[in-house]
């Protein structure tokens, strides 16, 4: 079984990441097509030469090893996906023989988290836009998705990742709710820039509302954003 997360950025998805890898049967990978989205997009983010030049940026070939058997005999692959890394939308058949799962954060929330580490020119950039496209594709294809608010997963991780375990037949383990502290090996080699707060975690955070203040000049980046997040937080039930 393949477990397919989209999130976008500055969103509890590492930790998510470490919450599957606890499980004994699940492999995990970080964020597969990073490398092939910085080269495409000529994006220059923090270690952009050694990311692209220590993965694979050829987008078929990326989506041939996604859709292999899963390494290490495991049952379960569990893969963190940017939604944004996904630039030509139209070429996405290949998750729909995923258990898709989109993770979606406050938008004020995300762009102040993003903003404090990179520049921020696009919506585009926060993966919102591309998770409705996502959203949208599996309802013309019938096929079953859901989506979780980090908000609600951080203040009870152990019901939502039940309900998340139930809708894709598998039992949930306890062991989800903890993981060793420190870089694990299946990290990307940004976990170095981008990680700083997960590392040093050995489970999820309480969640801790904020007083965000938005800066004027992402003031329409933030009311797209919104557009999109409403519309996804919808299909929370």
């Amino acid at each position: 079984m393949i477990v397919a997360c989209w999130s976008g950025p500055r969103n509890i998805s590492t930790a998510l990441m470490r919450s599957w890898s606890s499980r004994s049967d699940t492999y995990v990978i970080d964020e597969p097509f990073y490398a092939h989205y910085l080269k495409e997009k000529k994006l220059k983010h923090p270690m952009y030469k050694e990311i692209i030049n220590h993965y694979p940026i050829n987008y078929d070939s990326i989506v041939e090893n996604l859709t292999s058997s899963i390494p290490n005999g495991k049952k379960i692959w569990y893969q963190k996906h940017m939604a944004h890394h996904l630039i030509k939308l139209t070429n996405i058949d290949w998750i729909l023989e995923c258990q898709n799962c989109i993770l979606v954060r406050h938008p004020k929330e995300v762009i102040s988290s993003y903003t404090a580490k990179n520049d921020l020119k696009s919506v585009e950039e926060l993966g919102y836009f591309q998770q409705k496209e996502i959203v949208q594709f599996l309802r013309r294809s019938n096929k079953p998705f859901q989506v979780i608010d980090s908000k609600d997963l951080l203040k009870n991780p152990e019901t939502i990742l039940t309900i998340w375990c139930k809708k894709v037949n598998i039992s949930f383990d306890k062991k989800m709710l903890h993981w060793k502290k420190g870089a694990h090996p299946n990290d990307g080699i940004w976990w170095k820039h981008w990680y700083n707060n997960v590392i040093n975690s050995t489970e999820f955070q309480k969640y801790q509302k904020k007083d965000i203040t938005i800066e004027n000049k992402y003031e329409s980046i933030y009311n797209e954003s919104m557009d999109y997040y409403a519309y996804l937080k919808s299909f929370i039930k």
